[in-house]
């Protein structure tokens, strides 16, 4: 095995020449950088100063760009005091970096400004973001895709795509109580009582149990349906009323998500909710496929069957939506029933949702990281990386990604 030495900035750049009988590589993540996250109306950031403490604890030497923290109310000062260094030149910041930490995938143009080799670790939408994943395999950088990390017992403190689920679910009962024109609980007052709101969610995963768990939490009757009928216990335990609807054969994949249904089963289901969505003061719809477009489960004429005043949160919105009549990032009207589709629902919450999600990327980096070489390996014997990671050494190598590449070339 070839391996040479090379001083970079103020720590040691160790690489070992890549192995076709191990595939295992070692990269320095002596500078760590952390860029300002510039997609409209994201606050959320990758990092925030109690972690970056941690990474300059295990020797990294970590940088951020100016002003990176302040949509989720963290100061540069902050990041300073943590042990990080704050810089202001935003290309010198990607050109300099051994490790990119971000919330969103790189535009474009940002790659030109990457060295080749260096690690950028965010969320990517490699399924949808074909150009983006060739960039990244020309220049030679190492992508890993936050979203794809696998669902297994060791990964659970890695999964962003949990921990933010987490927060959408809370965020979009909160949205809905705003947007309701009744309260949630059952309230008894001498002017007489108020029964309590009637709320339907569809899809039983992270965001939806979260759902179920604060609607009940804020005094709603809450009923839930979830193609995998494994979930009824969870709903049950959470004080929701599970939805039976037998659709034949569903399941779940090896990672935990909902298998997609055939559109036999998509109608069967959509007809058996109809008259529980009709009786919902609140839907919300948490139903998506990963890697795919997401089914439509509420259509018009079941939007138009709701009591004027109804509310309906569409989680899945921004990647073609549950609900006809959604419109990614706004509130509509439709007979009467308001619709919302915002996206990024973790980023209502921007302050911890970076937290939760500085927490994910730190253990992925801590999870991988040679203590002695002070560096980063990248090995494909190992499970999560293997699932994770999408470009490497001028190739893609997630085979999932690389066949959807091949099927569109």
């Amino acid at each position: 095995m070839l391996a040479f030495v090379a001083r970079i900035h103020a720590g040691w750049l160790k690489i070992q020449d890549v192995n076709a009988d191990n595939q295992m590589g070692v990269y320095t993540a002596m500078r760590i950088v952390i860029p300002r996250e510039t997609h409209p109306g994201e606050n959320r950031v990758p990092i925030v100063p109690d972690t970056a403490k941690k990474l300059c604890r295990m020797g990294a030497r970590v940088v951020i760009q100016a002003g990176m923290g302040l949509g989720a109310g963290f100061q540069d000062a902050e990041y300073e005091e943590a042990g990080a260094s704050v810089e202001t030149d935003r290309n010198a910041l990607l050109a300099s970096a051994d490790i990119l930490l971000r919330v969103r995938k790189p535009q474009l143009d940002e790659i030109t400004h990457m060295k080749n080799g260096c690690i950028h670790i965010s969320y990517l939408d490699p399924f949808n973001e074909h150009e983006l994943v060739r960039a990244l395999q020309e220049k030679g950088i190492t992508a890993i895709s936050m979203e794809m990390i696998p669902r297994t017992t060791r990964s659970q403190k890695m999964d962003a795509l949990s921990s933010q689920a987490n927060l959408a679910g809370y965020v979009m009962v909160m949205q809905a109580a705003t947007h309701l024109p009744r309260i949630f609980p059952m309230m008894m007052t001498p002017a007489g009582t108020l029964k309590p709101a009637n709320v339907f969610v569809i899809g039983a995963g992270v965001a939806g149990l979260q759902a179920i768990a604060t609607a009940k939490r804020l005094g709603a009757k809450v009923t839930a349906f979830d193609t995998r009928p494994v979930v009824a216990e969870q709903v049950q335990s959470l004080g929701g009323k599970f939805l039976e609807i037998d659709l034949g054969e569903t399941g779940e994949t090896e990672g935990g998500y909902a298998r997609e249904l055939t559109p036999e089963q998509v109608d069967m289901q959509r007809q058996a909710q109809k008259e529980v969505i009709a009786k919902s003061d609140v839907v919300i719809t948490t139903a998506q496929v990963f890697g795919r477009k997401p089914p439509v489960l509420v259509t018009r004429d079941m939007v138009e069957g709701m009591a004027p005043g109804s509310v309906i949160v569409d989680m899945a919105a921004e990647t073609g939506g549950n609900v006809e009549g959604s419109v990614p990032n706004e509130v509509v009207e439709w007979a009467g029933v308001t619709i919302i589709g915002k996206g990024n629902l973790a980023g209502e919450v921007a302050r911890d949702a970076s937290q939760m999600y500085s927490s994910n990327l730190f253990n992925l980096v801590e999870d991988n990281w040679h203590e002695e070489q002070k560096a980063f390996a990248v090995d494909f014997d190992d499970d999560i990386l293997a699932g994770c990671v999408i470009t490497h050494g001028g190739e893609v190598v997630n085979t999932t990604i690389k066949n959807i590449l091949e099927g569109s070339a």
